[in-house]
């Protein structure tokens, strides 16, 4: 049983072509609208987030004594340097 709260809700200035290519796609997977909107809405909520993390707000993280080389040692095994 999905536990989720589910409204109703009316949509302006929708282009209909993109509807029209939204709908087609969620049918051939067989989902209904609200599913795919559901899945559409959360896609783009991940992405606006993930906009808003920096790689420069990253903060370096101490691994312990014997470490220091970590990363060049990570990238010999990667990329063979």
């Amino acid at each position: 049983m999905n536990s989720m709260k589910s409204m109703n809700i009316t949509i302006r200035g929708v282009d209909e072509k993109i509807f029209k290519e939204f709908k087609a796609e969620a049918a051939r997977e067989g989902k209904k609208i609200g599913e795919a909107m559901n899945e559409a809405m959360r896609v783009w909520l991940m992405r606006r987030r993930a906009k808003k993390l920096r790689l420069l707000d990253l903060k370096p993280s101490d691994w312990g004594e014997g470490t220091e080389r970590l990363s060049v040692e990570i990238n010999q095994i990667i990329y063979g340097e």
